[in-house]
């Protein structure tokens, strides 16, 4: 196999006008207008003797840098939160097709139904537990006993 007896072309050399030999990366470096020189960071002075005028007026700018970071981080959280698209909280909305009523919930139907006194049969079996009040899943019973009496309302697209 014979080798490739070309060179890269940011291995080419060239001479400019003082006759110095520069690569072509190294033109393209200095052609291009974003390529600046690293500014170097001041320190701030320390005066020869520390007194207290200096050192209050250096903790009250240090209290000033960081009340501005305090308000900008505010500003993007609230620019963040403006962002946020609303989400559905999941709750799948109950009609009761003997009624008719809409339920926001199905924990509130099964609450709605206890206060009103229309589930004392099936509280009377023990259904719900002990103290049917206090059951957080007596939804998930009551379907069980009266499958055909409520329906899931479907959320109609804002479109």
């Amino acid at each position: 196999m014979a080798k490739d007896k070309r060179k890269p072309a940011a291995a080419v050399i060239q001479k400019d006008k003082e006759g110095a030999a520069k690569t072509e990366a190294e033109k393209e470096v200095k052609a291009t207008p974003s390529a600046k020189p690293k500014e170097e960071v001041s320190q701030p002075e320390i005066p020869k003797s520390l007194n207290t005028a200096y050192l209050y007026r250096e903790l009250q700018a240090v209290k000033q840098a960081v009340a501005e970071h305090g308000q900008q981080i505010a500003g993007i959280q609230e620019a963040m939160a403006q962002k946020r698209k609303p989400t559905a909280n999941g709750k799948v909305q109950i009609r009761d097709k003997q009624t008719g009523k809409v339920y926001p919930s199905k924990n509130n139907a099964y609450r709605s139904l206890l206060r009103a006194g229309e589930l004392k049969e099936l509280v009377e079996k023990g259904l719900f537990g002990d103290v049917p009040e206090k059951n957080n899943f007596g939804w998930f019973a009551l379907k069980r006993a009266w499958p055909d009496r409520f329906e899931e309302v479907k959320e109609q697209a804002n479109a």
